[in-house]
């Protein structure tokens, strides 16, 4: 298999998380963001979205969206599980409440503070701290409700004793709030998951200083 992704962005750094989870070894492929390899015509054949991440499997097809390709790889490698299996009630409402909390980062936070979008509004343009107080705000007002929505959820991790999806979105995102200068105070519960995650070797190694394209 082959990641194409970069180090920085967090979505590639999800599927980072989830391979190294599931002890898979691929290829990495780096396309740097900021001097446009992701529009590179051969990436677009690949990737018409020009987005990272991108998986081509061993059998050819290759898979875009990093959520789509973490629920893809648990269901292909079951251990250790992204989602709560079984049919009951109980199981079916919390790969609910998991998947809310992973898509509240990845649908509603992370893109609309994401390189595209940041650069179009420099092109408007837009003085750099007006763009970079946009990009802050966003990100704050997006954790301070993941603080709100694991409100009674047992730990150490966001939905119980062993890292999910949601984790697997949470950690990135925690790294992409630092760097616009985010109060992270007023989020204890999600700075004790990110402190339970941390330690582990499959998030550890895929933290973007540690990634063969980083600067």
């Amino acid at each position: 298999m082959r990641l194409h992704g970069y180090f920085r962005s967090s979505a590639a750094w999800r599927v980072r998380i989830a391979l190294n989870l599931k002890g898979l070894k691929v290829e990495h492929v780096a396309h740097h963001l900021r001097h446009g390899g992701q529009r590179a015509p051969d990436y677009l054949k690949l990737q018409p979205q020009g987005l990272v991440p991108a998986l081509e499997t061993d059998h050819g097809t290759v898979l875009v969206q990093s959520l789509a390709i973490c629920e893809w790889l648990d269901e292909g490698w079951p251990e250790p599980s992204l989602l709560p299996r079984g049919p009951g009630a109980a199981e079916r409402d919390l790969r609910a409440r998991i998947r809310g909390f992973a898509q509240a980062i990845a649908c509603d936070i992370h893109p609309v503070q994401n390189l595209k979008v940041l650069s179009r509004l420099r092109a408007v343009p837009l003085p750099e701290d007006v763009v970079s107080a946009w990009a802050r705000d966003v990100i704050q007002e997006g954790l301070t409700a993941c603080e709100a929505l694991l409100g009674g959820e047992e730990g150490p991790f966001c939905f119980g004793a062993t890292p999910t999806l949601a984790d697997l979105c949470l950690v990135p995102q925690l790294g992409n709030a630092r760097r616009f200068g985010c109060d992270l105070t007023v989020v204890p519960r999600l700075m004790a998951v990110e402190a339970a995650c941390s330690p582990l070797p499959a998030f550890a190694e895929a933290v973007p200083s540690r990634q063969s394209d980083a600067e």
